[in-house]
């Protein structure tokens, strides 16, 4: 079904959900891996492929969203993404990409997205919970007093 939404996004030019679309393929692909009778009886090695793919279509509907400036279709890629590295013990790299999309927001916290994304950062997180926007405020603060506390050069009148 899928594959028919993304062939009949790309013959109608309906790109706005190719991003998306390209996410739900893969976490339709991963949990189809796990999710079949043989599970016990598959090998690490098939496993892996099945991640590769995954990974693959994560990075696509990143890639997409991206250019098509799509934040949000972004935000929900990285967090696939990062989740699936997280299962893979790639934790510090699925946090430090899942932090450089959530820093772009300035609103919407309360959003379901972004309070996936913040859980998923703080199950990332070795320190417990990390709150990105008073971070990002605290270092905002600072940078201006910083700029507020330094001394104006006094102006010199050339002769």
């Amino acid at each position: 079904m899928l594959a028919e939404a993304l062939t009949a996004a790309h013959k109608n030019r309906g790109y706005f959900y190719e991003a998306e679309l390209y996410r739900l393929k893969g976490e339709l692909t991963l949990k189809q891996s796990k999710a079949g009778p043989e599970l016990s009886r598959r090998v690490e090695s098939s496993r892996s492929k099945v991640e590769e793919e995954v990974e693959g279509l994560f990075q696509k509907a990143m890639d997409i969203a991206r250019r098509q400036g799509g934040k949000s279709w972004e935000l929900r890629s990285t967090m696939s993404l990062a989740r699936l590295w997280q299962q893979q013990r790639k934790k510090k790299a699925a946090r430090q990409l899942l932090a450089e999309v959530y820093a772009w927001f300035t609103e919407g916290f309360d959003t379901a997205d972004l309070k996936d994304a913040q859980a998923v950062l703080d199950e990332l997180s070795q320190r417990g919970p990390l709150r990105l926007p008073h971070l990002v405020m605290s270092l905002i603060c600072n940078r201006q007093l910083l700029y507020a506390s330094a001394e104006p050069e006094p102006l010199r009148r050339s002769n």
